[in-house]
């Protein structure tokens, strides 16, 4: 178990959320979808008793490995829909234990946002197992899953990772098709199972019970969350798939909404806040120009405002500032970034530290700049927050100017 997974939880929620989560009766995950494969930080004891795993085994795993022969995929599909637009859903899922016994469960799951920025800081999903007495009918033929596949497969169930790829969902299907066409059996046991009223009620207060724990843990440590999205934002959320595809990128830098007003910086890359020495809430939804002081040349800012009102790239040499006052040359790099339309959704801004000591071999600043320029387009455009473009270059505001 990777024990630097579960630091954002512990620092969300202050170090004693595990002890007062395990208080709680209740069979559930958390998962946190700001890491890659988008793994499970908790398991509550209820879950692992129930399905038969250890702690270690369940944490740093994508909730894939719950899957089996005929989890239906329509379901899992459902789930994954429900994940990427980040809303909560309550379906019935053929999940197994750990030796392989199927249990019809209601999967009961919500996001949790933070207040600081909307962005959602875990996911939560309720297991309520769905009594043998409920109602049956048949498992969709084709719609079955192999159990050997999905384990170490791609396709996702409850606690999953946002994003999949063009070639994974090819994949996808040509797993369902397989394993349709060599068993269209389906035992009594795994026939689909319907919840009841009492089920439904059971997981959504539970649910409320986690939400309420989890919002009171983070007042300990002044990063409060919310089971709601906050509209009143200045900074637009990004959606998760893409601030995981961001969070790939090393470099420092930072992207910029054009559509809002004042032109906010919406996402900073862990280099850029080492550079400035900023946190990442002080930083999102402030225009870029908080990094500019006394020394900062006028004229190399309206040469950047008149690019940036034109949609140009460009390329210059900028006094900055660090939180601690201190200043250093940046060697920046502004460029438009466009969604799969065509249309401009961002500004990325990349910083380059002048004269900082590479290693023999490295990139030149020109090309470590449109390496990053490229990498992130290819974020954006592969993300479906960007369906929509701009009003004319007009409206665009000052970024970069020193006032």
């Amino acid at each position: 178990m990777d024990v630097g997974i579960l630091q954002p939880f512990r620092s969300r929620y202050s170090d004693w959320i595990a002890e007062a989560l395990k208080e709680l009766d209740d069979c559930f995950l958390i998962t946190d979808p700001s890491i890659c494969k988008h793994p499970i930080v908790f398991a509550s004891h209820r879950f692992l008793q129930m399905f038969g795993y250890q702690m270690h085994e369940v944490i740093g795993e994508n909730g894939r490995m719950f899957q089996g022969r005929y989890t239906d995929r329509r379901t899992v599909l459902q789930i994954r829909e429900a994940i990427r637009e980040e809303r909560p859903i309550q379906v019935e899922i053929l999940n197994y234990k750990k030796d392989g016994e199927p249990l019809w469960i209601l999967f009961h799951l919500f996001p949790v946002f933070r207040k600081e920025d909307g962005q959602v800081s875990n996911f939560v999903s309720v297991h309520v197992p769905i009594e043998s007495r409920s109602r049956r009918k048949s498992v969709p033929k084709g719609l079955s899953l192999g159990k050997q596949w999905s384990r170490g497969g791609i396709i996702v169930s409850g606690s999953c990772r946002a994003e999949i790829s063009a070639e994974e969902e090819i994949m996808c299907n040509l797993a369902a098709d397989y394993f349709a066409n060599t068993d269209d059996s389906v035992p009594e046991a795994e026939h689909f199972c319907e919840a009841n009223d009492v089920e439904k009620q059971k997981a959504i207060d539970a649910s409320k019970n986690i939400l309420s724990t989890l919002i009171h843990y983070s007042e300990f440590t002044g990063m409060l969350v919310s089971g709601k999205q906050c509209k009143s934002l200045s900074v637009s959320p990004l959606s998760s798939s893409l601030l995981i595809s961001l969070g790939r990128i090393k470099q420092s830098f930072v992207l910029i909404d054009p559509r809002l007003p004042d032109m906010p910086i919406v996402y900073a890359s862990d280099a850029f806040l080492c550079l400035t020495d900023y946190s990442k809430s002080e930083v999102l939804g402030q225009n870029y120009r908080f990094l500019n002081g006394p020394l900062t040349d006028v004229e190399t800012l309206n040469m950047i405002k008149e690019n940036v009102e034109d949609s140009q790239s460009c390329s210059v040499r900028l006094l900055n500032y660090r939180k601690d006052g201190s200043s250093f040359w940046n060697l920046l790099h502004i460029s438009p970034v466009r969604n799969s339309s065509g249309k401009i959704a961002f500004f990325v801004a990349v910083q380059i530290l002048e004269n900082a000591q590479n290693d023999k071999g490295s990139l030149s600043p020109e090309m470590s700049q449109f390496t990053v320029v490229g990498a992130v387009k290819v974020a954006v455009r592969g993300s479906s927050l960007t369906s929509s473009g701009l009003g004319s270059s007009k409206s665009r505001q000052s970024t970069f100017n020193h006032s």
